[in-house]
């Protein structure tokens, strides 16, 4: 029998920090954080003062606003990644980033010619490794517990290996990576590692520099709730920094930035892997996201994210398996991250359903995957009770075969 929602929710450490975002009254059950998290009511605040900023300072802004690409990076070192100042910077896409950084770290390994990545990694990972032109080795892993230690060992045996690329939190099946074991694997085999981050940046406790990861991307606008399209971040490792060249040369990489006349030289530091101008509106947004993991304390947040997935892995062992629902995602705790995927013949319609007939907005990833994504810092133990049970719902009336069987562009 399943825990009491209620009284998990009334011993939640974190309860608080529900009051922080925002709510529509009467509106749908939202579990899907993992793809876009809720808007901090800080943000609204910050947003709107930043525009009223921009309306009275215009370009003398830039004073104040030319630096936040490096200290919100450090701050989101320090309270989400395990890193240390100078070592991450917020800007561009997890694609343009994940790019800048491969591309580097493949040049950095002369006579070595294979980038290893996972098969059922996200698609922009590997289409952006699949472009850099050399050997792409792709690891077949279990669909469910996804890329280990000895799938890692064997892609890497040849000692061709440059770059091991791959996703701390699978976005599919929401598997946790064991970081550390597989960093030290691909460091056995000569090659660097980059961890995608994605779906672990406040959600779970990462620790690049404890173990010794090479190189770093993720988005901000899942667990760190930073809105639609905010900028990424990348890290590189301080001893690695002097070593790699971004292969996107811009001016706010560039060592005397308005010394306009001279070549490019790189500038110190992971400051070298900037390019263009800063999103500043969006920089502002990661900064109010990252506040609130540093207020709970990432360590908190990822022992609920593993309390709230585990309460839906009980439930769905008794209200969804006897209904034709598989786990998508790995049973034990410690390797989970804080979304839980569930399998049905009729996931895309059962998706449909919920969203149109049940008021749940969860998300889809074909060919059958149903993720419910359970973001610690504003998720209750009775929403996800709640979800599952409408889900129940749909599936007990059969509504799933009542809606349309198409596709939209927007899964």
């Amino acid at each position: 029998m399943t825990a009491d929602a209620e009284a998990l929710d009334a011993g939640d450490p974190l309860a608080r920090f529900r009051e922080e975002f925002v709510f529509e009254d009467g509106g749908p059950l939202y579990v899907d954080g993992n793809s876009l998290g809720r808007l901090p009511k800080r943000t609204q605040e910050r947003l709107a003062a930043l525009v009223d900023e921009w309306g009275t300072a215009l370009v003398r802004g830039w004073q104040e606003w030319i630096d936040l690409p490096v200290s919100v990076g450090d701050e989101l070192a320090e309270s989400a990644l395990g890193a240390r100042p100078g070592e991450v910077v917020v800007t561009d896409s997890v694609t343009v980033n994940l790019y800048k950084l491969a591309r580097a770290a493949l040049a950095s390994r002369p006579g070595k010619t294979a980038v290893v990545t996972d098969a059922a990694n996200f698609p922009t990972d590997r289409y952006v490794l699949e472009g850099l032109g050399c050997e792409l080795r792709l690891i077949g892993a279990d669909p469910v517990e996804g890329p280990g230690v000895a799938d890692v060992e064997e892609a890497c045996a040849p000692g061709d290996v440059a770059l091991v690329s791959l996703s701390q939190v699978g976005y599919r099946s929401g598997a946790l990576a064991d970081l550390p074991a597989v960093t030290e694997a691909a460091h056995a085999a000569g090659a660097l590692m980059l961890w995608d981050l994605s779906h672990s940046a406040g959600a779970v406790q990462v620790g690049l520099d404890e173990h010794g990861v090479d190189l770093a991307v993720g988005c901000t606008y899942k667990y760190l709730n930073a809105g639609p399209g905010a900028p990424a971040f990348l890290y590189v490792r301080s001893a690695l920094q002097g070593q790699l060249r971004t292969p996107i040369q811009g001016w706010f990489g560039q060592r005397d930035q308005f010394d306009m006349d001279r070549a490019y030289e790189p500038a110190d530091g992971v400051v070298r892997f900037l390019a263009g101008s800063p999103q500043i509106l969006g920089l502002v947004a990661v900064r109010a996201g990252v506040e609130l993991v540093r207020e709970a304390g990432i360590g908190a947040i990822a022992a609920k994210g593993r309390a709230l997935t585990a309460y839906a892995v009980e439930l769905h062992d008794e209200v969804l398996a006897p209904l034709g629902v598989e786990l998508g995602t790995p049973r034990d705790p410690a390797r989970r991250g804080a979304h839980v995927s569930l399998r049905h013949p009729e996931g895309w319609r059962v998706c449909r359903a919920l969203i149109e007939r049940a008021g749940v907005v969860p998300d889809f990833r074909r060919p059958d995957t149903v993720r419910f994504g359970f973001p610690p810092l504003y998720t209750r133990f009775a929403d996800v009770r709640e979800a599952v049970e409408r889900l129940r719902g749909v599936l007990e009336r059969r509504e799933h075969l009542e809606v349309d069987a198409a596709y939209t562009r927007v899964t």
